[in-house]
């Protein structure tokens, strides 16, 4: 379980730094360098990772719930990526953690001539100070740990204005840091997928109160317009979708916890992209033109969820692998499936 302290050190920590204005002034520079540096003075970007290896020692639910605080202020950090991908990759690999920001590639690296190459769009990249390529090998994949002067690097950024850069790596195996990973880990394109969720749903989560204090407090007709039934079915809407999520993201983590994801992160991505294309409508709904204004902070919740719509595979990705899971489980298992 959460330590319920630490989650909430985290929830205060982020309501003083992460505020609207700092993530607007993070959207022209790629991140929140004052927010990375808060929570890193506190050692949350590298919670989930052993202290013996240099990380901050805790669970997976406590990283976990870090996460949902980033995705909840709309934090501009990367410590997804820090600590559940790039972090967990050194770690496995038996390689050191470095003291600042982590990334890691999406696409496979190619080992080919003695030398490792990769060409991808890396979350983070311009803050990173080591990228991580993952390349596919013999007996198990092989980790490198790269730094900023090994790679070439093109700025860029999602819809939400989050730093997201097009890297290209051609650097000799022999000048890297790399190690093997170990066996018997869950994969890394699963645990980015389910880094997204939680995300997800904790701006789901913050977008639902947004939702409801604002029609609370605005009236039309001598009362608040959240009195108004076609109004109440858009609260209802966005509510559930963020608790759909949330409860996708607890099945999901349990299974990671486990070591065994099967169809769970599969199934919280494919929750995750109905939630988000429901919730946003409806919030905007409710709304109205407020919604729509840039200095009202909606629009720092609704683009952040649609761009992690398309980060660690798209919908209909996660919707074919599901699918294989129910054809290959067979008719006979389909309620067990479900239900478990």
């Amino acid at each position: 379980m959460t330590d319920r302290l630490l989650a909430e050190t985290v929830e205060r920590l982020l309501s003083d730094v992460c505020t609207a204005e700092e993530v607007e002034r993070a959207e022209h520079a790629g991140w929140s360098e004052a927010t990375w540096k808060a929570l890193a003075d506190a050692g949350f970007p590298w919670v989930g990772l052993d202290e013996s290896g240099g990380g901050s020692g805790g669970t997976l639910y406590d990283l976990a719930a870090i996460l949902r605080a980033v995705g909840r202020f709309a934090a501009a950090v990367p410590i997804a990526e820090t600590a559940m991908l790039g972090g967990w990759c050194l770690a496995q690999a038996g390689l050191p953690l470095p003291a600042g920001p982590i990334t890691v590639i999406e696409r496979p690296a190619v080992v080919v001539d003695g030398r490792v190459r990769v060409d991808d769009v890396v979350a983070w990249a311009r803050q990173a100070e080591r990228i991580v390529a993952i390349a596919p090998g013999v007996d198990a994949p092989q980790a490198f740990s790269l730094q900023s002067d090994q790679i070439s690097v093109t700025p860029g950024a999602n819809l939400a204005g989050e730093s997201r850069d097009r890297v290209v790596v051609d650097v000799r195996v022999v000048d890297v840091e790399h190690g093997v990973l170990g066996r018997g880990t869950s994969g890394l394109h699963e645990r980015g997928a389910l880094s997204r969720v939680m995300m997800a749903a904790g701006a789901l989560s913050a977008m639902a109160q947004l939702t409801v204090d604002y029609t609370s407090e605005r009236r039309q007709f001598g009362q608040p317009v959240a009195r108004f039934q076609a109004v109440q079915q858009h609260l209802v809407t966005v509510t559930q979708s963020a608790v759909q999520v949330q409860m996708a993201a607890d099945v999901a983590l349990a299974a990671l916890d486990r070591g065994d994801v099967g169809p769970t992160v599969a199934a919280a991505r494919v929750v995750m992209d109905d939630a988000i294309t429901l919730a946003t409508r409806a919030a905007h709904q409710a709304h109205g033109a407020m919604g729509v204004t840039r200095e009202y902070p909606l629009h720092q919740l609704t683009r952040r969820l649609w761009a992690w719509r398309h980060e660690w595979g798209t919908s209909t990705e996660w919707r074919r692998r599901l699918g294989r899971y129910a054809a290959t489980a067979g008719a006979d298992a389909l309620f067990t499936l479900i239900t478990d």
